[in-house]
């Protein structure tokens, strides 16, 4: 599938990792719309890009089907997700006040697993329908997952389960939808220059870059968005996860 070709949503799509996809799908020449909770942020990537914007929640399965299908009715069909919604939790299972609050918990699952699911199948029905590509393809799905679903940290029982899951989903997914023509792949980005990780502040984010083995620094956003753009025109890429992370592997 060529970039040109390509109608994607980006869930998350207004900053960090989803708003470097937006960048980079119609810097190539693709249709794009972000799905975000942030209208302000949202509205000003779209009018920057052209990029079209649709405000929504991606735990909200009524809300989020009908930003879907707002979105294929202003790009003309929709033939690639990337989903890049998430939130990070950093509490640990017992802690000096107790135990993980199941709310918090439930919360990380509810929009870094169930709102990538809730995405993917929505963009998934609208895809099935596309006339077919070259080796049968009808559509792409992209997810994020991260290193934490293999190396998750203290504190990080929450977050690192919900992106265990995305991980998790990626081959039973592409099973699912092979008769649809409908590839899926994962991508487990490490620690990446996102507004999140920014405002830890300089110091913080220049000690979390030398623990990566090579090239000593943060992920750029926009090579996570090369990447993703990879995946989309890599016809044989399939039900698999691919770490984008310098070889760390934290301790």
């Amino acid at each position: 599938m060529k970039l040109e070709n390509v109608r994607a949503v980006v869930t998350g799509g207004a900053s960090g990792l989803g708003a470097a996809c937006i960048r980079h799908l119609r810097t190539h020449g693709a249709s794009a719309t972000i799905l975000d909770l942030d209208a302000e942020r949202g509205t000003e990537l779209a009018q920057e890009t052209g990029a079209y914007f649709a405000p929504t929640d991606v735990t909200d399965e009524r809300g989020a089907a009908a930003s879907i299908r707002a979105a294929a009715e202003a790009m003309d069909g929709i033939n690639v997700a990337i989903t890049c919604a998430g939130i990070a939790t950093s509490l640990k299972t017992l802690g000096r006040d107790g135990p993980h609050p199941l709310d918090a918990f439930q919360k990380t699952i509810d929009i870094n697993l169930v709102g990538t699911f809730n995405i993917a199948r929505l963009a998934a029905t609208v895809m099935a329908n596309n006339p077919t590509g070259a080796d049968g393809v009808r559509g792409v799905i992209v997810t994020t997952a991260s290193i934490a679903a293999y190396d998750g940290q203290k504190g990080q029982v929450a977050y690192a389960a919900s992106k265990a899951g995305v991980a998790g989903l990626a081959l039973p997914m592409a099973r699912d939808l092979a008769r649809e023509g409908i590839r899926t792949v994962a991508i487990a980005p490490g620690i990446f220059r996102t507004p999140m990780l920014e405002s830890l502040g300089e110091d913080i984010m220049q000690s979390l870059a030398a623990d990566v083995t090579f090239p000593k620094r943060l992920g750029d956003p926009e090579e996570f968005a090369r990447l993703a753009a990879f995946i989309i025109e890599c016809g044989y890429l399939n039900g698999t996860t691919i770490r984008l992370d310098g070889a760390l592997r934290m301790p």
